[in-house]
């Protein structure tokens, strides 16, 4: 669905990151869920380099994104808003109360235990890869995702999607693995580097992606305000 300026569901994000986090903000979580059930929604951008508004720390206590909000509901955590997007439609949620659950649990399982290890990996790989302590960190980190991703695969199997058909926990769960794409962790695990392209070759997913970059642009490093 095209960005709306008119929709009743805002996702706040940002109007500029650096390069290695194109595509990987978490305003794209929410994003995929709407492509996926056909909710317009509109855009709330903020300037990364720039201090908040104060009133958005009372809406995310760390000045992060993403926020949504509809119809009076504010709701913050990207999980959050997964959870409240697959209320609305059992596409994203199923109504059999185990299948629902085992959306759920899977959805904390991406956001819990794998992204954690994940997000120190970007630590050590990018924002301190010349410090000596990440260098020496590095190889224990790998062995620690390197275990933590042949359980993964182990428990996906043959299966397509995690909890049966198609949910947010794969929403979550293909945002999560997508940040060791420059590494072989996943690419090195056939079952789930077929989960990722799988994933990612969804329209909605497509959609998503080109609404995020859209809205990142092609511009310099913003000014701090």
């Amino acid at each position: 669905m095209p960005v709306n300026d008119h929709a009743p569901v805002q996702i706040t994000a940002y109007n500029w990151v650096p390069d290695f986090a194109r595509g990987f903000v978490r305003d794209l979580r929410p994003r995929w869920a709407c492509e996926e059930i056909g909710i317009d929604y509109s855009e709330r951008l903020f300037n990364p380099a720039a201090p908040r508004p104060d009133a958005y720390y009372a809406e995310q206590p760390w000045g992060q994104v993403p926020v949504v909000h509809e119809d009076g509901l504010e709701i913050f955590e990207s999980g959050a808003t997964l959870i409240h997007f697959g209320e609305k439609d059992e596409r994203l949620l199923p109504r059999d109360p185990q299948a629902r659950m085992r959306a759920i649990s899977w959805l904390f399982a991406a956001l819990n235990t794998i992204e954690p290890s994940m997000m120190e990996l970007s630590t050590v790989d990018i924002f301190a890869k010349d410090e000596e302590w990440a260098k020496l960190r590095r190889p224990g980190l790998i062995r620690f995702i390197a275990q933590r991703l042949d359980r993964l695969s182990d428990a996906l199997g043959e299966s397509t999607w995690f909890a049966g058909d198609f949910s947010i926990a794969d929403i979550a769960m293909t945002t999560v693995l997508r940040q060791a794409q420059h590494t072989d962790l996943i690419s090195a695990r056939p079952r789930l580097d077929a989960y990722v392209a799988r994933a990612s070759a969804r329209p909605a997913f497509a959609r998503a992606m080109a609404a995020q970059l859209a809205a990142l642009g092609d511009t310099p490093e913003p000014a701090v305000a």
